[in-house]
């Protein structure tokens, strides 16, 4: 009987723990895009400051205060790349240096 009742509740509870780790990822993924999103702004504002208002031309390592650019986690990767439109599965992050965006660089994230 005991153990039909521990069958019973890790089916139940196993499918949420399960969840969490995905939603874990989410959150990491959206916590990391907001530190870019934030370091870009900062350096916008900095050039706008110095009578240059433009986005920075490439981001990079040195505009984050570990000088590490974050990992995306989807992918664990950290490069970045230039581009306006996230496409395939490749990872890590895309930037756009006209518009000042950055994306994951996947499709199936790039609502973020």
């Amino acid at each position: 009987m005991v153990i039909v009742i521990l069958g019973i509740l890790a089916a139940t509870a196993l499918p949420r723990f399960i969840d969490l780790s995905s939603q874990a990822k989410a959150s990491a993924a959206k916590g990391a895009l907001g530190g870019m999103r934030a370091a870009l702004a900062i350096q916008y504002a900095s050039n706008a400051v110095n009578g240059n208002a433009v986005w920075p031309s490439t981001i990079g390592a040195s505009m984050f205060a570990d000088n590490n650019i974050p990992t995306e986690p989807y992918s664990s990767s950290q490069v970045v790349a230039a581009g306006t439109n996230p496409s395939g599965t490749t990872g890590g992050w895309l930037y756009d240096s006209t518009s000042g965006r950055v994306w994951i660089n996947n499709s199936n994230y790039s609502t973020y």
